[in-house]
């Protein structure tokens, strides 16, 4: 068995065995010029660093020059990316002078978040507004910084684990836009121990209630797992059990299992008949998670300093074993 994967003229390429992985790049290089540059060390602006326990990925280059472009390298740390309960309007305080500079930041630290799920919820809030930034938007970009400059070293921990199943947390803050009332979903996928997918966005259209906000965040949730079920299949290394879907709250999880339509949820039919074919064929089991262990409560909101800390720590978002 061997993966390669692509893109554009970077290769990344493990084999089964070292005398395959030997004849697939001696196979490559009679048809391409290409160079073989050993173990994995750094792609695409990720740096992929081996210790014992397994692989740590992070961007620290890459989030040193934000700060340089931003001529923040010397800024004052903060503890946590986004203040408790701050919702931002799209009519915040004056236009910045410079939004060139806010859409190429906010661009930056998008990129930075395929290492740093901590700052999804926050840059996925600045992104909201890059067409009019405002002086309190430009403001968050700054916390954001701040908050990369205390965390230059922190990265994504990946480890070998026993467990191999699929396990989602899903959570929504209903009614979180001052401006439009709507929704932000926000889910983290475990394979085993190891945070490999994971998700920030604001909902579609108005939730009438948090249960049809909690709801449509599971229909997302889901929707995400079917494709993460179906891509493990194709790299011939099928789930045999059930996907795991917390969720903290209970009327969502009820609606997950319960095949009866009445008034209140006929607006949101297609969200539910989707995750109750899922349930009914046996592949997602939706069950209640207390808010105190709902990870996916920091792809949604600002949260306290040390419960932050400790669900980042979950997410296995930590520094440098190096």
């Amino acid at each position: 068995m061997a993966y390669l994967l692509l893109y554009v003229d970077d290769i990344i390429l493990t084999a089964s065995s070292h005398h395959l992985l030997q004849h697939i790049i001696g196979s490559l290089q009679q048809e391409f010029a290409m160079t073989n540059l050993g173990n994995l060390h750094y792609f695409l602006g990720v740096s992929a660093e081996r210790s014992p326990t397994g692989l740590f990925l992070s961007q620290a280059k890459y989030a040193a020059e934000i700060l340089v472009k931003a001529n923040m390298s010397s800024c004052n740390p903060c503890q946590t990316p986004l203040e408790v309960h701050s919702k931002l309007s799209s009519q915040d305080g004056p236009p910045v002078a410079d939004p060139t500079l806010y859409r190429s930041l906010a661009g930056a630290l998008q990129y930075l978040t395929l290492t740093r799920p901590d700052i999804a919820h926050a840059v996925q809030q600045v992104c909201l507004y890059m067409h009019d930034p405002r002086e309190s938007h430009f403001a968050l970009i700054k916390r954001i910084l701040r908050y990369i400059k205390g965390t230059m070293a922190y990265g994504l921990a990946l480890s070998r684990s026993r467990s191999h199943e699929l396990v989602v947390y899903s959570d929504a803050d209903w009614a979180g836009c001052p401006d439009t009332r709507r929704s932000t979903s926000g889910y983290c996928v475990f394979l085993g121990d190891n945070l490999i997918s994971w998700s920030s966005k604001r909902q579609h259209t108005v939730s009438r209630s948090s249960a049809e906000a909690e709801y449509r965040g599971v229909a997302n949730a889901v929707a995400e797992t079917c494709w993460i079920r179906q891509l493990l299949s194709e790299l011939r290394r099928p789930l045999t059990r059930a996907t795991l879907v917390y969720c903290d709250n209970i009327s969502a999880m009820y609606l997950s299992t319960n095949p009866v339509h009445h008034q209140r949820t006929k607006h949101v039919e297609i969200d539910l008949h989707f995750v109750w074919e899922r349930v009914a064929l046996g592949a997602v089991r939706v069950l209640h998670v207390p808010t105190s262990l709902q990870y996916a409560d920091i792809f949604t909101k600002g949260l306290p300093t040390a419960v932050f800390i400790n669900f980042r720590s979950s997410l296995n978002i930590r520094s440098s074993p190096g």
